[in-house]
């Protein structure tokens, strides 16, 4: 890779200068600076903003990639790894990718250029940057995953057992005796939907509901809680039960569910996913999942500094306890199906 020395002789300026470009411009002349970023471009040069850490090898910063800031789920992981990563001496820088992969590999970038000390990312992807340093560095790289757990990431993580989780569910559904039940799931690249629909396929197929099950494809948001419930309240086989893949999907289809004329759960039973806040104080309150949101968020951090500090010597999957949380949206239905 192109060092300072290269860049400060393309320009012709002293190295000096050209630190000074990223420190402090103000202090450079307009003509200076842009004949020094002109040569960052043409030579590709990356600047390690932490070298003046480069004494100790440490920033005392971790990076924390969510894909989407605004859900409640990932509010309380990244407030247990705030705690965790404070008590431990670390500052948390976040980066909200919104699901889309540049951003992801903007903030893989920061990692290699050593602006943080590791990344604990919360999505599904694995950015080429990151997949390239744990092809070079195998567990040591100071990269862990939370939630989203995949075996060929090759990363340590934290997560629930979300397939176990959604035979719970559909167990306590056909226990009350629904035997139509639609699924709302989230998207299907997502290990979380694809392992919790195992789970739903698995309880369907062996209680003998298999083609009764209906599913349909959401994204974890209000919206799209909404818009596929609708779709299932309109079909001919009108579910008595649904199972939606978040809690804020399930808020969608209560709404749903009240505008297309029906009550919850007199006339169909909701269930969400996570036990958000929020969960408890709909009307009716929401059985869900409860996933143990601040302690997916300190065991990350944990994990992360096993690594930092040489204590791991290989890869770790640590599987947290949930727990399905029954309340009042959740009932027999009115009449055998």
């Amino acid at each position: 890779m192109p060092t300072i020395q290269d860049v400060a002789r393309d320009a012709g300026v002293s190295t000096a200068t050209v630190s000074r470009v990223f420190s402090a411009p103000a202090l450079v002349l307009e003509g200076t600076r842009q004949k020094v970023m002109e040569a960052v471009t043409r030579l590709g040069y990356e600047p390690n903003f932490a070298a003046k850490s480069l004494r100790t090898l440490r920033t005392e910063k971790i990076l924390v990639t969510v894909p989407d800031i605004s859900n409640p789920f990932f509010s309380q992981v990244i407030r247990g790894v705030e705690e965790a990563a404070h008590a431990a001496g670390y500052s948390v820088l976040l980066g909200d990718t919104r699901h889309e992969e540049e951003r992801e590999e903007q903030y893989a970038t920061m990692l290699r250029r050593k602006e943080a000390d590791g990344l604990i990312f919360l999505g599904h992807r694995l950015p080429d940057t990151l997949a390239e340093m744990v092809r070079t560095m195998g567990p040591r790289t100071p990269i862990v995953n939370g939630c989203e757990y995949r075996p060929d990431l090759g990363v340590s993580g934290a997560h629930i057992d979300n397939e176990r989780a959604a035979i719970e569910v559909m167990d306590h559904l056909y226990g009350l005796g629904h035997s139509r039940v639609g699924v709302i799931t989230g998207p299907l690249a997502s290990p979380l939907s694809s392992d919790r629909l195992t789970g739903v396929r698995a309880a369907a197929e062996r209680h003998g509901h298999a083609e009764a099950l209906q599913v349909v494809t959401g994204d974890f948001s209000i919206e799209s809680g909404v818009r596929q419930a609708e779709g299932l309240l309109s079909g001919a086989h009108r579910p008595t039960a649904i199972f939606c893949f978040s809690d804020e999907m399930a808020m969608g289809a209560l709404d749903a569910i009240r505008r297309g004329g029906l009550r919850c759960p007199q006339d169909v039973s909701l269930v969400g996913f996570d036990d958000i806040r929020f969960a408890q104080y709909l009307d009716p309150q929401l059985t869900t999942v409860s996933q143990p949101m601040d302690k997916i968020g300190h065991e990350v951090v944990r994990l992360l500094l096993d690594i930092l500090s040489g204590r791991s010597d290989g890869l770790q999957h640590v599987t947290l306890p949930h727990q399905l949380v029954i309340r009042s949206s959740t009932a027999k239905p009115r009449a055998a199906d």
